[in-house]
């Protein structure tokens, strides 16, 4: 039997702060590996605290409440396996990102991060002191080599630990999606598998945390790069996986390979697993929304009854003068389809009563975009209104699009909780409703079928803020500007790139102008799903205040 080691990998999804939440989820983790026979049972980086915990874990009363938990998880877990659990460590004053070793009753090892990330969303060396490189440790037969997340994203680490002895390497992570991040992590963990001749286990949390979603994905590599296992993407999971000791060292058993989605399946799961865990981590069981008959409060609208289910979703149609009869019916359309409850609140009487009120200091003047946006500010006020009456978190559903050039109204259509569909560029919305429309899986909470009425997509993007208005009035054809926009933003190319692959220059330049002008907007906008690394928040961080402008 000593030639037989069980590692039981247990990707799930904590609660950021809920010390004593996660603590149990452990333990349970813990007792199913118990029960399978297992010598070790892992769980994911900083999972006893929750991840990212940014300055939280500042605060001294934090981190001691964090000690003791794990102390008491030590006590509680004494009979049976070993737990490997992240948690924040101090020592010598100073605070590092920790792995811990718990092993009958007591603190066995103590594992330290040495490599803090340091861009798109990290921000580690903030909080956090780079340790020197820990060698291996013993559980009964095997020597385990334990690089914390980023740690192997470098050669040397493993190195190390391959050289002072490591006979497997367990990688516990807190890695949250984007498009591509899968093959990102695999060709990276393959190359430390090849460099260091070691099996390799990639052990990813899961769950949202604000704009952060972390997909699991958990996987088991052999010398060679062989996948012995792959966990599932987005799903709370627990495998088995027995290493077996031959003449070549240590082998994992081959496990199941689950299928990886990709794409649209893969934006889509997670914009609906970052909303619903966002409502429920922050105690809000139920949303609502301006449904306004475009598309794009089609897709949040739907996004929200595969979340929480359509009986947990208000949807509020807000006619004005300029409302179209189309829109009316296409707003009720997509409500009867997902089953979710749509209440209609005109605006004309408010706005009839702006009007009076501002008449004194606007007579003579043109509305124009003064009047737009108070029809916008005016839908947030009353949807705000029923959010605190009924306790409904509001959603906002301006596109990335929009966000990116500020064709969206602060204190209007911006108002609200969350939104999903932040780093979603338009183009992209309208192919993810078709998507959602011609398939279903078994994490969605709505209905199967046609959810989102072809004709809300295909008709011309519209505000409706005055007679006979089209978004293209305002902003370059979408295709146009989201291609325009994944330069700037996503790619950061200057304007003379743009212009020799053919884009108009003024076209650029009006693009470039919007963005920055718009910065001040971003800076007050709700947080959203992050589908790039370039979402805006955390991954593009830029002043408000910014005259420069590029002159290519």
């Amino acid at each position: 039997m000593a030639d037989r080691f069980r590692l039981t990998l247990a990707q799930l999804n904590p609660v950021l702060g809920d010390l004593q939440g996660n603590a149990a989820k452990a333990k349970a983790a813990w007792e199913a590996g118990r029960a399978a026979g297992a010598d070790m049972v892992a769980l994911t980086e900083m999972f006893l605290t929750g991840y990212q915990t940014q300055d939280l874990v500042l605060k001294p009363a934090f981190a001691a409440a964090a000690a003791a938990a794990l102390a008491r998880l030590a006590a509680d877990c004494a009979e049976g396996p070993a737990l490997g659990i992240g948690a924040p460590h101090r020592a010598g004053g100073r605070l590092f990102n920790g792995y811990f070793i718990l092993h009958g009753g007591r603190i066995q090892t103590v594992v330290l991060k040495h490599h803090l990330p340091n861009s798109d969303v990290f921000d580690e060396k903030r909080v956090f002191a780079a340790a020197d490189v820990h060698g291996p440790y013993r559980i009964g037969p095997l020597r385990i080599g334990t690089p914390i997340c980023e740690d192997s994203w470098h050669p040397d680490v493993c190195e190390t630990l391959a050289e002072t002895g490591a006979e497997i390497l367990l990688v516990p992570n807190g890695s949250p999606y984007h498009r591509g991040k899968p093959d990102v992590r695999m060709n990276l963990m393959v190359a430390r598998v090849v460099e260091t001749g070691l099996p390799l286990a990639y052990l990813n949390m899961t769950g949202g945390q604000d704009d952060q979603v972390f997909d699991g994905a958990s996987f088991v590599l052999n010398p060679g790069g062989h996948l012995a296992l792959q966990m599932p993407q987005f799903d709370d999971a627990i495998a088995h996986v027995d290493f077996i000791r031959g003449p070549d060292g240590w082998r994992a058993e081959q496990g199941p390979l689950a299928a990886i989605p990709d794409g649209h399946e893969a934006d889509y799961r997670t914009m609906v697993q970052g909303l619903r865990d966002y409502l429920g981590k922050s105690g809000f069981g139920r949303a609502v929304l301006g449904l306004s008959g475009g598309v794009d409060s089609a897709l949040v609208a739907t996004i929200a009854a595969d979340a929480i289910g359509p009986q947990n979703l208000r949807c509020v149609m807000l006619p004005s003068e300029f409302t179209s009869q189309t829109s009316l019916e296409d707003a009720a359309a997509v409500a009867r389809a997902l089953g979710c409850r749509l209440d209609t609140v005109p605006i004309s009487g408010p706005q009839a009563a702006v009007a009076a009120a501002l008449d004194p200091l606007f007579a003579g003047l043109a509305p124009g975009v003064t009047g737009e946006n108070i029809q916008s500010r005016l839908r947030g006020l009353l949807l705000m209104a029923l959010s605190n009456q009924f306790g409904e978190m509001l959603l906002t559903t301006g596109n990335k699009s929009e966000v990116a050039v500020g064709y969206c109204t602060i204190y209007g259509d911006m108002n609200g909780g969350y939104n999903p569909l932040k780093d979603l560029y338009k183009t992209r919305v309208f192919s993810v409703c078709r998507w959602r429309n011609g398939n279903h899986r078994p994490w969605m909470l709505g209905p199967a079928g046609q959810v989102i009425p072809p004709r809300v997509i295909d008709k011309p993007p519209s505000a409706e803020l005055r007679e006979g208005q089209k978004d293209e009035d305002s902003l370059p054809p979408y295709p146009v500007l989201d291609a325009i926009l994944e330069g700037l933003v996503d790619r950061d190319e200057s304007v003379a790139d743009l212009v020799a692959r053919g884009f108009d220059r003024d076209t650029v330049k009006k693009v470039e102008h919007l963005l920055y002008l718009s910065e001040y907007k971003r800076f007050q906008s709700a947080p959203g799903t992050r589908l790039s690394s370039r979402a805006f928040w955390l991954d593009r961080r830029y002043p408000i205040v910014n005259r420069w402008r590029d002159g290519g």
